[in-house]
This record gives C-alpha cells, structure tokens and sequence, in this order.
C-alpha cells in the first residue's frame, strides 16, 4: 500500500537560544504542510520551551509540541557571546542525547527535519539504526571546519536528503563531494505569507522622533549584521544628507557597543535602537527603504519580507541570499559587502531612485516578483515531492 494514503508523520529539530529566523522557518514549514497536504502529521520538538511563543499558532494549526524539559531550563542558559552560546549548546548537546535517541526510537517518526545543532541527530545516526529518515535542512552557509567535516564525511551518507535555502548554498555542498548529488535540493524557506503581513502593517506604532521619514532595519545585534558598520557609514551619510534617520530593530551581544558608537559620535539624533520587536512589519511599511548590511545571510528573511512590504531594498552584495535574490538597479540596490564608501556611494543613487515615483515603482513590482518562490505554497509543494518520493 502506497504510504501517501496515511498520515506521515513530521518531526521537527530546532534547538535554540534566542529568537533568530530558523526557528520561525521551522514553524512555518510545519504550517505549510497542515494547510496544503492532507497527508501530514507535525511535531515540533521543544526541548526546553524555546518554542513556547508559538504556542497559540501551533495550536490552531493542529502542529504539536513535544516538551522535553522544564521550560525554567532557559533561562539559567547563557544566551549572548560566543563562547557563552557555545557552552549552552554543549549542555543541550549533552541532556538531549538520550531524550532524543528515545523519542525517534519509540516514536518512529516517518521523517526528523534537523535545523539546528545538527550535530547530536547526526551522531546518533551514526552509531544507532533508525527507521526514521533524517533531512538535514542546511540553515545558513556552513563554515566547515575539521570535526564539521568529519562528522559530515561520517552522517551524510546515511541522510535521506539535504534541503538548502539558496542555490548557492546548494552547490557549495555539492562541491565538497561528501554526499551523492543527488541528496542535495534547493528548498526555498516558507517566508511570504501575504494575508498576515497585510494585517500585521496596520499595526499603530510610535515612532521614537518627530517627523515620518526614516529608513529602517532589523536584526541581531551580532557581528554578521555589522550595525556598527552600518552606524561608521552613517556618520559619513549625515554630511550630504543632515536629516537622516534609521530604526534599528533587534537585541544581541554588540548592543552596548552600539550605543556607545551612536554617543560619542552624538548620532543620537539619526540613529535609533528599540530593542526586538515581535511585529516589524508596520515600521518596514512605513519606512522609506530597508537597508541590510550583514556580512551573509542564507537567504535574509527580513529582506524578503520587507520586499513583500512594498518597501524598497538596499542590501550589501554578501553571500548567499542577498548576492543571489537581489539584481542590481531591477529589484534593488547593492554596496560592496564591507565597505563604507561604496554603501555611501549606492545610497545615494538609492535615495535617487526612491525620490522618483516610476522609478520607485518598477523596483518594488520586480522585487514582488522574485519573492513568489519564498510563499508557503512554493515551499510546500518542494517539500511534498520530496516526502512523496520517499514514501513511494
């Protein structure tokens, strides 16, 4: 009997720390499948009740949450600096080896889709035997050190599929050579769901300055958004255009840094931080252009969904997402990754472009375009033939 004609059975593995996109991918993947197949039962494993602010939404979704530990578990975690970040992982690593290994083996799930700390799951597949099929979601670009590899050369013969968020990720994988081509699939992330961003921009909100024109951006507080890059060119920006303003949206280890930046160099007046934000969509709605300046992104959730704002984009050309979705001057603008005097230099054909109504127009109706792949409906139906091909 074809197995498509009884529910499979979806596990999800997404440890986290801090509120990040992939774990909003995650719940958004379980979403997909609940609202476009018949066929698919999701859990979600929340280990210490990272995922408890999905709650609600899981729940009227019919996704369940399959709770390990108590969720009090983190807030005795360290969450910001690197080597903090890494001894919390370690302990999850070491409490969660068992739990899981029991889990997939009494519950036997169809399918575990492993997002973060993707090391445990591929251990265990290692030295244990599982019915399940693993699918390694690759969630950023890799940086593949001596025991990443190792373990990769060991694990990723035995994954049933390795899904990847932009092409370029895709073939950076395939051209390690480690696992057979034909594992390795681009799955777009399920970003664009336009009813709820629709109703999310109407939100009131209260700007922190008088006046309504100011560009806006969003993230952690980490090295890889490099705002205190984006704050160095700003001081820089300020002398041909005086009224600059742009909210910062996000919390993160570099935080006092940043402050301390925008104080000494009194650009209090220009730049402003409100901390995270649960709901952006009203202050990229209603601002004049998102600017992004990570140092990589795979592929940059809040790039996309700004263009789904219908809000013009200014991004760094760094790898994957943004190099590969933006084209430059059709659906926005690119700077040189890093360097201040070409984002200033862009910026001002940016402020150019956006100063003029056809102009602004045409680059916002092709970003639309673009962004279709990154719908639920795209990722689902990607998804579903690769669950499919398994189960025939």
């Amino acid at each position: 009997m074809n197995k498509l004609n009884s529910k499979n059975n979806i596990y999800y593995w997404s440890p986290f720390l801090v509120p990040i996109a992939t774990p909003k991918a995650v719940v958004n993947s379980a979403k997909s499948l609940k609202y476009y197949g018949k066929n698919y039962e999701c859990s979600i494993i929340n280990f210490f009740g990272e995922f408890n602010s999905f709650e609600n939404v899981l729940k009227d979704k019919n996704i369940k949450l399959i709770n390990c530990f108590n969720k009090r578990l983190l807030n005795f975690l360290p969450k910001y600096g690197k080597l903090k970040s890494r001894f919390s992982f370690i302990i999850v690593f070491i409490l969660s080896f068992f739990p899981l290994k029991r889990l997939i083996s009494k519950q036997k799930p169809d399918f575990l889709i492993i997002h973060l700390i993707t090391s445990l799951p591929l251990i265990l597949l290692i030295f244990f035997k599982f019915k399940t099929k693993f699918i390694l979601r690759i969630s950023g670009l890799p940086k593949l050190g001596i025991l990443r590899k190792f373990l990769w050369k060991k694990a990723l013969p035995k994954v049933y599929m390795i899904t990847c968020p932009t092409k370029s990720t895709a073939n950076y994988i395939e051209s390690l050579g480690i696992v057979d081509k034909e594992k390795i699939k681009t799955l777009y992330d399920p970003i664009i769901e336009i009813n709820k961003i629709n109703l999310q921009k109407k939100q009131n909100i209260n700007l922190p300055f008088k006046g309504e024109k100011y560009f806006f951006t969003a993230g952690r507080l980490t090295k890889q958004k490099n705002f205190l890059f984006l704050c160095n060119s700003i001081k820089k920006i300020i002398i041909d255009i005086p009224d600059f303003k742009i909210i910062i949206a996000g919390d993160g280890e570099d935080k006092s840094k940043i402050l301390s930046f925008i104080q000494k160099k009194n650009l209090q007046k220009n730049i402003f931080l409100i901390g995270h934000v649960e709901n952006i969509f009203p202050y990229i709605s209603l601002s004049q252009g998102f600017i992004l300046t990570s140092l990589w992104e795979d592929p940059g959730f809040v790039l996309i969904e700004a263009a789904a704002c219908r809000t013009p984009v200014f991004s760094s050309d760094c790898p994957e997402g943004p190099k590969e979705i933006i084209k430059n001057n059709y659906n926005g603008l690119l700077f040189k990754s890093n360097d201040e005097n070409d984002l200033v230099k862009n910026f001002i054909k940016f402020k150019d472009i956006i100063n003029s109504p056809e102009k602004k127009k045409k680059l916002i109706l092709n970003n639309l375009i673009l962004t279709r792949k990154f719908t639920f409906f795209n990722h689902y139906v990607k998804l579903n033939k690769i669950l499919s091909n398994a189960c025939n």
